[in-house]
């Protein structure tokens, strides 16, 4: 568990550079695990390899993790993550897109970009989206491990697409999250190693983003049931500020078989309004 010091030394330095890495974020026994279970979900359901040049036609790359296997769960939820998250933007904060990135020996490296350049707004501007990198294998300069334009989140322009970069290469153990935010540039290294590389992408965005994933579709609805509340909101079963996302003017929480949940903005005004004219009396 991060105290309140580690949570805020995380903060400052991807508010200063555009990222950190949190060692040891998850034990080797959760990585293992985790690795197991994409090599089974990858030959039970006969998963090939990406289909274009970025995405990396030697990457496996597992998306709306969530539907596979309950272990996953944890990932998004985790402790030594999830409140980073939450300080940056804030607890109301959606989960974007959940994905693994398994780079196979001979993938070259992806072009330098940043995540949200495609949506319209000058930069620099605020972190928007915040993606966290798993490596679930030591992440080395040999096998692929993500490269990284330190302070590149706050230029006023995102990478012209295929240019060359320097940058550095974000090193860490077995078990490391690093995590970021999304207008950094950055992107995985060639994999020039004879061993695949293992890790996720798991990436969180404002409770008033679209979310790069559709989970509210893309989860069957018996599945995310079973998801502990948390996750449930986090994949959109929720109202941001009592306002966006309702149905009807009630939480789509309720849809889950959840008692009552967050109350509207305007009955919270009135409820609000009701106490203090009760207290007057």
């Amino acid at each position: 568990m991060l105290s309140e010091a580690d949570i805020q030394g995380h903060v400052d330095r991807i508010r200063n550079h555009g990222y950190t890495v949190i060692e040891a974020a998850a034990d080797s026994k959760l990585v293992e695990e985790l690795k197991a279970a994409l090599l089974r979900i990858e030959h039970e359901h006969n998963l090939g390899l990406a289909r274009t040049s970025f995405e990396g036609f030697k990457t496996l790359r597992i998306n709306n993790l969530l539907i596979y296997d309950d272990l996953f769960w944890e990932v998004p939820l985790h402790d030594n993550v999830l409140p980073i998250v939450e300080r940056m933007l804030d607890k109301e904060c959606l989960l974007s897109s959940f994905c693994s990135l398994v780079l196979g020996p001979g993938q070259e490296a992806q072009p330098i970009h940043e995540d949200t350049q495609l949506i319209p707004l000058p930069r620099p501007h605020i972190p928007i989206v915040l993606n966290a990198i798993w490596a679930l294998s030591d992440f080395t300069g040999k096998n692929g491990a993500t490269r990284i334009v330190p302070g590149s989140h706050k230029y006023d322009h995102a990478p012209e697409y295929g240019k060359e970069y320097e940058a550095i290469t974000a090193t860490m153990p077995a078990g490391g999250v690093m995590l970021f935010d999304s207008a950094l540039w950055h992107g995985a290294g060639a994999n020039v190693s004879n061993e695949r590389r293992f890790a996720f992408s798991c990436a969180y965005c404002w409770g008033w983003m679209r979310q790069q994933e559709n989970l509210q579709l893309g989860i069957p609805r018996e599945t995310a049931r079973r998801f502990p509340r948390r996750l449930q909101e986090l994949c959109g079963y929720s109202v941001y500020k009592g306002q966006f996302g309702h149905i009807d003017n009630h939480d789509p929480i309720e849809l889950l078989g959840r008692d009552r949940g967050k109350r509207m903005v305007w009955e919270a005004t009135d409820v609000k309004k009701a106490r203090v004219a009760a207290a007057k009396h």
